[in-house]
């Protein structure tokens, strides 16, 4: 019989937010597939979880699908898990877990911490439908032409930015939306978490003087 595919959620900061069933199941599988190995370790030690690692992202994903197909197939056991929250979003795991699809694989979904929903829950804005549109292009033509479309949203728009790109999604939202109020979220659960809840304008004043750090959560 083929081994069946892991889908667990990891903390997105605090190492305490995980599950009692994500830390067994991460010690009973096989081998466990992390976006970085090195980062997953530092869970993995917290836990005294000795599981053997391989990575696996988006520059190695073809290559890696297909030796982690054959582990399956032998009926070992794989736990995919990203650097933060729950695999599948915004990375390459959607490519195994298709594929795994595809061959009758099991696939078992180990629930847990969502960057997107933790954000999302906590921006103050309506929850009841939502779009996430993940990163926008970091070219800024095909940027302001997604966020025009966007803007004829009815539903909270929930997008991922990168430090350095921050400033210059800022600016197009104001071009393309005006200066409404949106919520910034960065370092979710960690110590320097912060939420902000302002107007454009004011996030784009305060990144031309606060170097920006860590990855955004934009919630509009």
């Amino acid at each position: 019989m083929a081994g069946e595919l892991y889908i667990v959620a990891t903390p997105i900061g605090n190492l305490g937010d995980i599950t009692f069933r994500a830390v067994e199941t991460l010690k009973a599988v096989d081998l466990i597939a992390a976006e970085d190995t090195r980062h997953t370790k530092i869970l993995l030690d917290r836990y005294g979880i000795t599981t053997p690692t391989t990575s696996y992202f988006e520059y190695n994903k073809v290559r890696k699908t297909d030796y982690l197909l054959k582990i399956l197939k032998e009926g070992r056991s794989v736990a995919l898990v990203s650097d933060a929250g729950t695999p599948g979003i915004s990375d390459p795991g959607y490519t195994i877990i298709r594929l795994c699809i595809d061959n009758g694989i099991r696939i078992v979904p180990i629930p847990g911490a969502s960057g997107l929903l933790t954000a999302l829950t906590s921006s103050g804005k309506p929850t009841d439908k939502f779009a996430f549109e993940g990163f926008l292009s970091n070219k800024q033509a095909r940027r302001r032409n997604q966020l025009k479309k966007l803007k004829a949203e009815d539903r909270t728009v929930v997008l991922y930015e990168s430090p350095h790109r921050i400033l210059k999604l800022l600016e197009d939202i104001m071009e393309i939306y005006g200066d409404i109020e949106i919520v910034l979220a960065r370092e979710l659960t960690k110590k320097f978490e912060e939420i902000r809840r302002e107007k454009v304008s004011a996030m784009i004043g305060h990144f031309k003087t606060d170097k920006a750090r860590g990855e955004f959560i934009v919630v509009i």
